[in-house]
């Protein structure tokens, strides 16, 4: 083991682990001020629940030796025999740290999904969820692309979670969205960001954090790594320009939120390319993600489904386009682990992104459906007329954001 790369892999975690607290504030702001305390407390509990659950049964069912290409086994249960000897992803750094930062990314994924049901649903019944997807379909997922499963097998890359963590959150988010149905006064009446300078402090600590996200997945403090840092900071400079302009020229004035939602969108897309592509690509691939998921947001409206903060458009299609830019763009001679792209020649990689993102997207949807109806059943998901209209700080928590 290196000692560089032992404390790299320390701050990374750290970094990650940010994030969480990062995306509570960002999603704080978006919501109204009734409703602050209950969408941050979702998010940030998550580093509570999932760390259990990952302790318990998550890490080994993802990373444990492989059964079928499908899941892992209970070899690892409990944390059983992850101590301080070398990982078997990754020989440079102890296992226990390994797990540890793989822990981070199970802690946010969950927590993404949040903003699309924002406001409307049960706590209950979002613990209930959040466990049951986690061990449904974060962990198989997991398994598939990182822990020795088909779409690993099958060549598919992702570098730091464009597939496990952003193209699932997005299509189970929709999922969420169709089933839980729209706030009330959806598209009736104004329902605006309380709080931008929250949203923005947020925006920032969640580019900071992935620093953490997509250079520590090199697993080591190398030119990957550096390669990661740089290209996802172009990606997210670019698509926040990118958004703010699109937003100026379409709706006539850039906004706050526009920058801090495309720079959101740039970090996603290129989260599975971030170790594989060169510089340059990363500028492209920021530029456009700005684009496109502006437009995907603006598509929300005219298709009807309530998404509350956007993690649709933002997650599920900036994750899908860094996937298949991740497919146009890989350089060998970027990463001699990775693959040649499109561009240099390589069709057959392109279709392996394809094919891996479509089949994680359908995935992610199909059985979040299936399990959001059966916590509705259980315990039902969504809160009483009443108290929605009140606030879910007072009736599910008995608190306020703000005292005046």
């Amino acid at each position: 083991m290196k000692g560089a790369d032992v404390v790299w892999m320390l701050v990374s975690t750290a970094l990650v682990m940010l994030m969480t607290p990062g995306l509570a504030l960002f999603y704080g702001g978006l919501v109204r001020a009734k409703n602050v305390l209950s969408i941050s407390l979702q998010v940030f509990i998550c580093l509570g629940l999932i760390s259990l659950l990952w302790f318990v049964y998550g890490y080994s069912l993802a990373f444990g030796p492989d059964h079928g290409s499908v899941i892992g086994d209970f070899s690892y249960l409990f944390f059983r025999g992850v101590g301080l000897g070398p990982a078997p992803a990754a020989e440079n750094i102890p296992h226990l740290l390994f797990a540890a930062f793989q822990l981070m990314f199970a802690v946010i994924t969950p927590a993404l999904i949040t903003g699309a049901f924002a406001e409307r649903m049960r706590f209950s019944a979002y613990l209930i969820f959040v466990g049951l997807w986690f061990t449904l379909v974060y962990v198989p997922l997991c398994h598939w692309v990182w822990g020795g499963g088909w779409l690993g097998k099958m060549g598919a890359l992702d570098f730091a979670g464009g597939t496990v963590i952003h193209i699932a959150s997005g299509a189970s988010a929709l999922a969420a969205a169709l089933v839980i149905g729209p706030r009330i006064g959806y598209r009736r009446e104004p329902i605006h960001p309380h709080n931008l300078p929250l949203t923005l402090l947020g925006a920032g600590l969640l580019w900071f954090g992935w620093f953490g996200f997509n250079a520590g997945s090199a697993l080591a403090a190398d030119g990957v790594a550096v390669q990661a840092f740089m290209n996802t900071h172009m990606a997210a400079g670019l698509a926040a320009l990118t958004w703010m302009v699109a937003e100026w020229i379409f709706q006539g004035a850039p906004t706050t939120l526009g920058a801090a939602s495309g720079a959101v969108a740039g970090l996603v897309a290129i989260t599975p390319a971030a170790g594989f592509v060169p510089l340059w690509a990363s500028v492209i691939i920021g530029a456009l993600a700005g684009v496109v998921c502006y437009g995907a947001v603006l598509a929300k409206n005219r298709l009807g489904y309530d998404d509350a903060l956007d993690v649709v458009g933002v997650h599920g299609v900036g994750g899908f386009w860094g996937a298949l830019a991740t497919g146009i763009f890989a350089s060998k001679a970027i990463n001699a682990a990775g693959a040649d792209g499109l561009i240099f020649g390589n069709l057959r990689q392109f279709g392996v992104q394809l094919v891996g993102a479509a089949a994680g997207a359908l995935f992610c949807f199909l059985l979040s459906w299936v399990l959001l109806k059966l916590v509705d059943v259980l315990v039902g998901l969504r809160v009483e007329r009443e108290d929605e209209i009140q606030g879910l700080d007072l009736t599910q928590h008995r608190e306020t954001g703000y005292s005046l």
